[in-house]
């Protein structure tokens, strides 16, 4: 059945929480959206609009700028929103995100005393349907600012019906047995607090890299907003961005590019290590490769670049 649609009435809310998959309102950032007529009916362009809030309890913001993680989680709440809400995918279905990307200037990314308002333009590419279901699906993103382009965006996932995902899925546990190890040091991390460190006992360093555990604790209200039998998407990016912190040195850097791509399924029951290596620095800008691996194979890679702040 197809969710009733609500797409914008003209008032400050926020879009409802069923079609971004998260339990909580206050993790809601996508405030409303409308599709983009095309005479010639060539593709699926929407306006997507979100609120940024100014305090954040995960994705604070430091040094008079807001946190590129809440670009990553707006972009993440397109698709799925879209995908209800445009392209008819039951509620029950499950998304696997398959990559992710966003580049950002230190301009979107500057706090203000208000919000920070959007503009998401979205257009929806490679729509692969099985049957009158939507199976596939990429879009591209360019967020803008009283009406300037300031970051650009991309991701693509893959749709799966309820029966399918149990057999898939079905023995999985939606909770973690292992210990939740001591957090790092959250200075070293850019974070305020034990509780949003996601890195956990650095290993020996190998071949120039330096390695964490990945900390899972299924009980944080924002990382697990609801049960999931796989460690989410947002938390893996999360360590990735902690990780580039680290290695570097430089927690006082802003993401300004993250670009992560997800190879299977990260396991709760299983641990997680995250591999972290700098690459060379150019004009200011530092690239890091952090990969994750479980039980000797790969589950994500992401490629993230810090820039100095201009404050």
């Amino acid at each position: 059945m197809r969710p009733t649609v609500t797409r914008d009435l003209g008032l400050t809310t926020t879009v409802p929480r069923e079609f971004v998959h998260r339990a909580a309102v206050a993790e809601v950032l996508l405030t409303g959206w409308e599709a983009v007529p095309d005479p010639e009916g060539r593709s699926d362009s929407y306006v997507v609009r979100a609120q940024w809030p100014r305090g954040h309890s995960l994705f604070a913001q430091s040094g008079g700028y807001q946190d590129a993680m809440l670009l990553v989680e707006s972009v993440r709440q397109i698709g799925s929103l879209l995908a209800h809400a445009e392209f008819a995918v039951p509620f029950g279905h499950q998304f696997m995100m398959r990559d992710i990307a966003i580049t950002a200037t230190a301009d979107l990314l500057l706090a203000t005393p208000m919000p920070t308002e959007l503009e998401l333009r979205t257009e929806c590419h490679d729509v692969v349907r099985r049957g009158t279901n939507l199976a596939d699906m990429r879009y591209d993103v360019t967020a803008l600012i009283d009406g300037v382009a300031l970051a650009t965006a991309s991701a693509a996932f893959r749709c799966i019906s309820p029966g399918v995902y149990r057999r898939l899925r079905s023995d999985r546990p939606t909770g973690t047995t292992q210990v939740v190890g001591a957090p790092v040091d959250p200075a070293t991390v850019g974070r305020c607090n034990a509780e949003n460190v996601v890195l956990t006992e650095e290993m020996a360093a190998v071949d120039g890299r330096r390695s964490w555990g990945l900390r899972i604790d299924s009980t944080h209200p924002i990382f697990f907003d609801h049960p999931v039998d796989h460690i989410p998407g947002m938390v893996l990016l999360e360590a990735a961005r902690q990780a580039a912190h680290a290695v570097t040195g430089r927690p006082d850097k802003l993401v300004t590019g993250i670009s992560g791509t997800f190879t299977r399924y990260a396991e709760l029951d299983a641990p997680c290590r995250v591999e972290a290596v700098t690459g060379v620095s150019v004009a200011g800008e530092t690239p890091v490769r952090v990969t994750g691996v479980q039980d000797d194979e790969t589950v994500f890679t992401a490629d993230v670049t810090l820039s100095a702040t201009t404050r």
